[in-house]
């Protein structure tokens, strides 16, 4: 999928999130997209046509035909473009055993920070007979860690009228930074180590102005105002709280209002190509995400102690993450956004 392909699709699901969450999000379209995947690689006719038109750009459409054209079996096509494997479990006699099972794999797999990813009650064993799941851990170090001895609680606005207090992290260095002066907000870029992948942050100028700025942004003008080209390195007076957020999201009602309600559907959904008169639909998409933000980098770089001298005339940037803001974690060299979110709640 084209890396524009691949921000649309999480910008547009972000947006989705949104309106029914006026709490902090946090996702990951490359998980997401990486799970819808297995399925589009196997399904028929109207199905097919749905996941494509949403997912998949124009030139990338043949291509995926050509592969679900292809003889071979469904586990086969998983293993091989995903390196996925089969589990087998029993969901009509041990439907409860098999759920638990499966939050067993996932929380070993993220190294215990995703628990109970299917809560009781959310497997049949008259209707359950196939569960994708899919894991994106990442844990990344700053490329210049914030000190921590700078630390400090500060007040973090959730609104004009009200505040929480937050452990505010400081550095001054130099960042990818640019001013969106008809968005009336500011983009930072902090890189991790080695620099292949960076956190991107969109901080809005005024305490309640990030509403307004998810209804104006676009797709495309996130990944215009992101480019290298766009951004200038600037000396930068950073404040960015330390913060977790840890949620899980049912996203078929999501999914569905981005045109993909029919691979919901025991009516319409066509899954034939996993296997025939199996009669198999997506029951359920659950998606599981966590993130801690510290001094030392993103799950859980170093401060240069350059001296600056004091002019009139400010020679830095200030960006002071003390109010609701966007963040999302970003592939530099293929553009692709591994994770997205929202943080407007300690």
């Amino acid at each position: 999928m084209e890396s524009l392909g691949a921000v649309t699709f999480g910008f547009n699901l972000f947006k989705e999130l949104n309106r029914e969450n006026n709490g902090n999000i946090f996702f990951s379209p490359a998980s997401i997209l990486a799970a819808i995947g297995m399925l589009l690689l196997r399904t028929r006719g109207a199905t097919a046509n749905r996941l494509q038109k949403v997912l998949l750009s124009e030139k990338d459409t043949d291509s995926s035909r050509i592969k679900a054209e292809e003889k071979e079996k469904y586990l086969d096509y998983v293993e091989k473009y995903y390196h996925a494997s089969l589990e087998p479990v029993d969901f009509v006699n041990a439907a409860d055993e098999s759920r638990k099972k499966i939050n067993s794999w996932v929380e070993s797999q993220t190294h215990e920070n995703i628990k109970d990813l299917f809560p009781d009650a959310t497997l049949s064993s008259t209707t359950t007979k196939l569960v994708l799941v899919n894991i994106v851990h990442f844990k990344g170090q700053w490329d210049r860690e914030f000190k921590k001895e700078h630390t400090k609680e500060e007040e973090f606005w959730l609104d004009k009228n009200t505040s929480k207090p937050v452990q505010m992290m400081t550095q001054r260095d130099s960042f990818s930074f640019t001013r969106l002066k008809d968005l009336q907000a500011q983009i930072l870029g902090i890189p991790y180590k080695n620099s292949d992948l960076s956190m991107f942050v969109l901080l809005p100028n005024d305490i309640d102005g990030l509403e307004k700025i998810i209804n104006e942004v676009s797709p495309e003008k996130l990944v215009e105002w992101t480019n290298p080209g766009q951004m200038k390195e600037r000396t930068v007076d950073l404040h960015l709280p330390r913060f977790e957020v840890e949620d899980s999201y049912n996203l078929e009602a999501a999914l569905g209002a981005m045109g993909l309600g029919d691979a919901f559907s025991e009516l319409e959904a066509d899954y034939s190509g996993m296997s025939p008169r199996s009669g198999l639909h997506a029951q359920k998409f659950l998606h599981g995400s966590f993130v801690v933000v510290t001094e030392e980098g993103t799950e859980a770089a170093a401060s240069t102690g350059m001296g600056f001298v004091v002019t009139s005339v400010p020679s830095y940037e200030t960006f002071h993450c003390n109010h609701p803001f966007l963040f999302f974690i970003r592939h530099n060299e293929s553009n692709s956004v591994l994770f997205f979110g929202k943080f407007s709640s300690p």
